[in-house]
């Protein structure tokens, strides 16, 4: 056994106690502990560690001067309490959420939207970013009989990985490796069927620059390549924690922000637009909880070249 495997070995099993606790204790004391935490994560420890200043940072370039210093730090707070309660929401998924109950814990909006959309014969691509608990989404689909491949990226630890690779496939998904993933994806759409992924991190130079909150973010195209190669629709939707809790467990919004039918499209850069339109529609899930969305990650890390900045600000400027 190496010193690798032994700290993989190691933040398993301290996972799995955490895990443990969370499942010990009630939904309600799981989220005042969450409150606990986040007061631990925003007071006691360094500002370094907690990537406080990526975050503010991102909420600064999103919401400008709409938000004060002391709002922003609160929906800071806010998000590391959602975050907490996101994990404790993971581990009582499997014993909480059973097709008997989905109406008590799930409030849909525009469901028949996205049913219209996946018992078609086309293929679906279901999109989301990281904002609310989009494992929660994932079960849903799982448990109505809609199984689909779920993109994801492979995590480092081999344990944990196995974990959540099994926490997946509990209600019939099939997990598809993020670095990997692209003949998976090719073999499920020619076969007609359906994948999920989170489609809102930086692209880096090889994606597309389109606005989101109003500034250029390189997106990834890929998306909308393969639903104008494949035919396939893209349903965009999250699902987000409702303030009012159901009679034993929290509640959230499953929701459809927006349905793109690449066949529908007409711009001159269908692309660009499919892009932009799903770019849009996260951006309006965002905005309803921006405490429950990850604000942690660089979304605007790749600066868009001259060229590209032209193109958006004559955009702006139209």
């Amino acid at each position: 056994m190496n010193w690798l495997d032994l700290r993989h070995r190691f933040e398993y099993v301290a996972f799995r106690l955490l895990l443990c606790v969370w499942q010990i204790l009630s939904p309600r004391r799981c989220a005042r502990l969450a409150n606990q935490l986040a007061w631990v994560i925003c007071y006691l420890l360094p500002r370094k560690l907690t990537r406080y200043h990526v975050a503010r940072e991102n909420l600064r370039q999103a919401f400008g001067n709409e938000k004060s210093a002391a709002e922003i730090d609160q929906i800071i707070f806010d998000m590391w309490v959602h975050l907490f309660r996101l994990l404790s929401e993971i581990a009582h998924l499997p014993r909480k959420l059973h097709l008997h109950n989905t109406y008590d814990i799930i409030q849909f909006r525009n469901k028949e939207t996205a049913v219209r959309a996946l018992l078609s014969d086309r293929p679906v691509l279901l999109l989301s970013g990281h904002f609310g608990n989009w494992e929660m989404a994932i079960s849903v689909f799982g448990l109505f009989g809609f199984r689909m491949g779920v993109v994801a990226r492979e995590l480092d630890n081999p344990y944990l990985q196995n974990w959540f690779a099994r926490f997946r496939q509990d209600t019939g998904h099939r997990l598809i490796a993020k670095k990997s993933c692209f003949d998976a994806m090719l073999e499920l759409l020619e076969q007609g069927g359906r994948f999920a992924l989170l489609g809102d991190q930086d692209a880096g130079r090889g994606g597309i620059f389109v606005e989101f909150f109003g500034k250029p973010a390189s997106t990834l195209k890929t998306i909308a390549l393969l639903a104008q190669q494949y035919n396939a629709l893209i349903c965009v939707g999250c699902s987000r924690r409702l303030k009012e809790r159901g009679p034993h467990w929290e509640r959230f919004e499953l929701a459809v922000e927006e349905l793109i039918d690449p066949a529908e499209i007409t711009s001159d850069n269908p692309i660009l637009e499919i892009t932009q339109r799903y770019t849009a529609a996260l951006e309006r899930a965002v905005r309803r909880a921006p405490e429950q969305y990850f604000w942690l990650h660089k979304r605007w890390k790749t600066a868009p070249g001259d060229r590209e900045a032209r193109r958006l600000a004559r955009k702006r400027a139209a």
